[in-house]
């Protein structure tokens, strides 16, 4: 039986982020073989995965990012089962990893892309193993985005200060000025912000699923049901506008300024840099 000195179980430890108890149970079980404790320590995480595999992971962080560049933004979340572990160094630290491999991510989405993942050799799976051995939680990435721009244009992310919501939204602009002026990004910015808050369903109407229009019109013509057949199409058709205002993101009143929609608003910041800009895409993730 090999000596398992102080020395061996700090040099495990620093490799694999495990306790000091941990390492030292796996050294023991390896007979201090370093790579085979850290194969013990894996497969422990891994165990505590499948033993928690329907658990509820309804806690977490979203975690955001922006090249230099502002050419390509992420969004993505870490879930766990509790606050309490969310809350840890641990968590928040495997939460910036994630931030940072979203960027390295060969595809622009899909959980089981980033999970595969490698830096320096090593893949966020193995963060994550890591991470639920050292929690005794269900740990798991909830949802992963990417935007990138080709042309002319920025990528703005907001993430709101409880790290329980975020969103991320792709601006195409008509010159790298216009996409450059500070107007533009401020704008992009509170769009970012709006979002977040907001919740729109839809870029703009096109981008409502038919089946949800249908079932509003369904409701609607129900609830003016009694009125004269010749205005009942004609208040459903006001009732679907407001419908469309109230969750089509470029027809909403922004929250910054209930008197103009977000169109609006990025328009005469676009124009006053002297161009044209409009949002292609967004997003909005959250926690639970």
């Amino acid at each position: 039986m090999v000596e398992i000195s102080a020395s061996m179980v700090m040099k495990l430890r620093k490799i694999s982020g495990q306790g000091m108890m941990d390492c030292k149970k796996a050294l023991e079980q390896a007979n201090g073989d370093a790579d085979q404790a850290m194969e013990i320590l894996r497969k422990k995480g891994l165990v505590t995965l499948s033993k928690r595999a329907g658990r509820e992971t309804s806690e977490g962080i979203v975690v955001g990012r922006v090249s230099e560049d502002g050419k390509v933004g992420t969004l993505a979340v870490l879930c766990c089962e509790t606050d309490f572990s969310a809350k840890s160094d641990d968590f928040i630290a495997a939460a910036e990893k994630l931030a940072e491999y979203a960027m390295k991510c060969p595809a622009d989405e899909g959980v089981q892309n980033i999970l595969d993942t490698s830096i320096e050799g090593k893949s966020f799976a193995d963060i994550l193993t890591g991470l639920v051995s050292k929690t005794g939680e269900k740990t798991q990435v909830g949802d992963f985005a990417r935007f990138r721009l080709d042309g002319p244009g920025l990528v703005s992310v907001y993430v709101h200060f409880n790290q329980k919501v975020g969103s991320m939204l792709r601006i195409e602009a008509a010159s790298r000025e216009v996409a450059e002026a500070d107007a533009v990004k401020r704008v992009a910015a509170d769009i970012a912000m709006h979002i977040t808050a907001t919740n729109p369903l839809a870029l703009d109407k096109d981008g409502i699923e038919p089946k949800i229009i249908e079932q509003e019109k369904a409701i609607y013509a129900d609830q003016v049901k009694n009125k004269p057949a010749n205005i009942v199409d004609k208040i459903v058709e006001g009732k679907l506008r407001k419908f469309y205002a109230e969750n089509c993101l470029l027809e909403q009143a922004f929250v910054k300024d209930d008197s103009k929609s977000v169109r609006q608003v990025l328009d005469e910041a676009a124009a006053r840099a002297g161009g044209q800009a409009m949002i292609k895409r967004f997003v909005r993730f959250a926690v639970g």
